[in-house]
């Protein structure tokens, strides 16, 4: 592991600071890219236009006319947490704009049953709801067959996704696309979620309904209510930070911290043993997210999205429970599941002497719900691309049961998506569908013999990590924010952090110091507590998931952690890495 520090533009990391903000913050921001405090300023009137959108205009006025006229509108969402964010978002700020129960209704599909997407069999699905309109959620932007089959059924359809069309293809024929990553859109944040396309077309369903006068800009609905939705699935769906995003997350956050949330998000935050008035992106990507996503992974995401659709308040907290429940399965199926990818690497590096340049892995025991996040404990562990494959249990859906169903992960240099689609152009037939982004990507397998079809995707995936990637980019490197100024450790300093908004692409800080490990010893079996000499003074410190003990004396990236008990705040380094 090499650990380097982040560059930071000295001029501009003083210009931050004499507009007021704190000298190490001003640091940070400027290593992750901010240039001007005016980036800092998290009001609603500084995010991008909804206008600006290609097809978010067309979208509103087709919503606009299906609420004034009665028609009926069924979401299809999908079986992640942004699907699900997304789906409350659409339903609840449908009807502050107007919509009548009776008109809005859902359909989700089923991991296991449908597969993804819009798919002909959704269509007949969501026919049994007896729509006018269909309106689909973090996917759609390659559903041709189910968008070509809707329309067929004399529904209008509206598309409302942020995944990469496919390359050199025409977009499904829906009557409207709201997607800033189609051709010719100038929206600026490319990397907007799923539930963030969604609150942008309702922005312009209700500027459109404003501008037919049914109501004025002081008494139009306050769409802001659901920016803890839209907070919580952009942070969850792990999308880049950038600009726009960390507003909409930092809006979600403050309104979450003030107690303005949906029963259902206050119940996810008390069945994680979590306080709202303390919400981090932290609490969203590690603990809320999770939560629902384990209802699309092992049950039905229609838990998830009747948790975030709950008023009752008890309802709320009896679908939270259930959640939390499947997710403690989730992780005793993920933990297994980890345990047999394990030894199976264990047994490839025992025949060679290095790792190849990526894995494709399956068992006959694995569960097709849990692949993903294997799969990037398999990458995390060996710094290589890696896809983990599961039996699919399909009975009726997009592939015929039996078929293999992959999920993938990669590293800093691959681009996921890329590399299947070069996959499928040298291995004609070898995948039946695939689909995804740089680092985060979907296949499923051609029917046939699970052992060759997945020896020929291997030797394929292989040829192309040999190709694209090299030495250095095999390396694994840490990027840190460098020795942490010692009057800096304290508890103020860590509130101040916690209180940021960090995530993809915009990482928490992470610094970087050589130290005397005085004292080191294991618990919970799998956790070291440590004991440090760091700039003069003992310290302590965790390192979570390392049962190995350091050596005397160590380099270390860790970042540094506020924690509160019985009124005493006290600072802890908890450790993400030693290296060079």
């Amino acid at each position: 592991m090499i650990l380097h520090s982040r560059d930071v533009p000295p001029r501009v990391a003083f210009a931050l600071e004499q507009a007021g903000v704190h000298p190490l913050l001003a640091r940070l921001l400027a290593a992750r890219g901010v240039r001007e405090a005016a980036e800092l300023d998290t009001s609603p009137a500084q995010l991008l236009r909804p206008d600006t959108m290609k097809g978010a205009a067309e979208a509103g006025r087709l919503l606009a006319d299906a609420i004034e006229r009665r028609q009926r509108i069924c979401i299809v969402a999908d079986y992640d947490c942004d699907g699900a964010t997304a789906c409350a978002v659409a339903l609840r700020g449908l009807a502050m704009l107007g919509a009548e129960r009776a008109q809005l209704a859902y359909v989700v599909p089923d991991r296991v049953v449908h597969g993804y997407g819009l798919t002909p069999a959704i269509v007949e699905l969501a026919m049994e709801k007896q729509p006018d309109v269909l309106v689909t959620v973090d996917n759609g932007i390659a559903s041709h067959a189910g968008v070509a089959h809707a329309r067929a059924r004399g529904l209008a359809v509206l598309v409302t996704d942020h995944h990469l069309p496919a390359a050199n293809q025409p977009l499904p024929e829906a009557d409207v696309i709201a997607n800033p990553n189609q051709p010719g859109c100038s929206f600026a944040s490319k990397a907007i979620a799923g539930v963030g396309v969604m609150f942008y077309v309702l922005l312009a369903t209700r500027a459109e309904l404003r501008a037919r006068g049914r109501f004025d800009a002081t008494a139009q609905p306050k769409l802001e209510t659901l920016l803890d939705l839209v907070a919580l699935g952009t942070v969850a769906d792990v999308v880049k930070l950038d600009a726009n995003n960390r507003r909409l997350v930092a809006l979600g956050l403050k309104r979450v911290r003030a107690g303005l949330v949906q029963p259902g998000v206050a119940a996810l935050f008390s069945a994680a043993g979590r306080l709202p008035a303390r919400a981090s992106t932290f609490d969203f990507g590690y603990a809320l997210g999770p939560r629902i996503n384990a209802a699309g992974r092992l049950a039905d995401m229609t838990l998830g999205i009747e948790c975030l659709l709950a008023d009752d308040i008890g309802r709320a907290a009896e679908l939270a429970h259930a959640l939390d429940t499947i997710n403690r399965e989730r992780r005793e199926v993920e933990g297994g599941m980890r345990e047999t990818a394990e030894r199976t690497v264990d047994e490839l590096l025992a025949r060679l002497t290095n790792p190849p340049p990526a894995l494709a892995l399956f068992d006959e025991s694995f569960h097709e719900g849990v692949v993903g996040i294997v799969a990037g404990r398999v990458k995390d562990r060996l710094h290589r691309p890696a896809f983990v494959f599961a039996r699919g249990r399909s009975d009726g859906g997009a592939e015929a049961a039996g078929a293999l169903k992959g999920s993938g992960r990669s590293i800093p240099g691959f681009h996921l998506r890329d590399a299947l689609d070069l996959v499928a152009k040298r291995e004609p037939g070898l995948l039946a569908r695939f689909g995804g982004h740089a680092m985060a990507a979907g296949c499923t397998l051609a029917e046939g013999a699970a052992e060759q079809t997945l020896a020929r995707f291997d030797a394929a995936l292989q040829r192309v990590a040999a190709e694209w990637l090299d030495e250095a980019t095999l390396t694994r490197r840490l990027a840190t924010d460098g020795p942490l100024p010692v009057q800096y450790f304290n508890a103020d300093t860590a509130a101040l952090l916690a209180g940021q908004v960090w995530g993809q692409g915009f990482e928490a800080p992470l610094f970087c110091d050589e130290v005397q490990v005085v004292q080191q010893r294991l618990v919970g079996e799998k956790h070291l507590k440590l004991r440090l000499r760091h700039a003069g003074a003992e310290r302590e410190g965790i390192w979570f998931g390392r049962s190995e003990p350091l050596p005397e004396r160590a380099r270390l990236a860790w970042r540094m952690e506020l924690d509160e008990w019985n009124g005493q705040r006290r600072v802890q380094m908890v450790v993400e890495a030693a290296g060079e």
